[in-house]
């Protein structure tokens, strides 16, 4: 006959292995949970930092297209500003020969000969018809008597041995020069002085400030400027974008 122990001890094993079972799946559950949620943290960064990348190429790329952009826009508005140079160089030489015929006939006589007279009119009237069309299209005359050699628009063609004169100034003009707007159409042509004392600071292009040496930095400086411009410009924008 059975006094019931062995039963007692055979139940208490059977209630025991569930209980271990239960924290063995529970273990299970929080290790699964856990390693999940560090998958999703480390997808988490490697998407953020895939974000970050895009981003930063989006920005390059938006401030590339606006320089480009604007050196599009820059390059259609020279195209149009400067389309009739060619032709408006070709007519230089043609003020170039009204300007010797006039220079040829002495007033005196064409005060003399009225048929002589009249002609010198008529050429006279032709060269300030071609200077007003000149203007017109931002055609600007170099002149430079007195100024400083430029080489930006200048051309020596020969020296004149004086004393007197600073080196480097011009004292002849043998043709003179045109700029269209700020571009040089034809150099102007001229002879300067050798042998005086030393040239002090020079008029700049065109007889304004800053020419000869200081001239060509000031344009490397004007250069320059426009770089940073637009540099700055498309890191503003980027700025902005972002």
């Amino acid at each position: 006959m059975s006094n019931g122990k062995p039963d007692t001890e055979h139940n208490e094993a059977q209630s025991a292995e569930p209980a271990e079972n239960a924290d063995g799946g529970a273990e299970a559950r929080r290790g699964a949970e856990a390693g999940e949620a560090e998958d999703v943290a480390a997808r988490a960064t490697r998407l953020e930092a895939e974000v970050a990348e895009l981003r930063d190429q989006l920005l390059r790329a938006l401030a590339e297209s606006e320089n480009q952009r604007r050196r599009s826009q820059r390059e259609r508005e020279d195209a149009v500003r400067y389309a009739a140079a060619p032709m408006l160089r070709d007519l230089l030489p043609v003020a170039d020969n009204l300007q010797r015929a006039l220079a040829s006939v002495p007033a005196e006589t064409a005060e003399r000969d009225d048929t002589l007279r009249t002609l010198l009119e008529g050429v006279q009237l032709t060269q300030r018809e071609l200077e007003s069309v000149f203007e017109r299209h931002g055609i600007v005359r170099l002149d430079p008597m007195g100024e400083r050699l430029n080489p930006h628009h200048h051309e020596a063609m020969f020296e004149v041995p004086d004393p007197q004169t600073p080196s480097g100034t011009i004292v002849q003009v043998v043709e003179p020069g045109y700029l269209l707007h700020d571009r040089l159409l034809r150099p102007a042509r001229v002879g300067v002085a050798k042998g005086g004392p030393p040239p002090g600071p020079g008029p700049g292009p065109g007889g304004g400030p800053g020419s000869g040496d200081g001239g060509a930095k000031a344009a490397a400086n004007d250069d320059q400027a426009g770089d940073a411009s637009d540099g700055a410009d498309s890191a503003e924008d980027a700025d902005s974008r972002a």
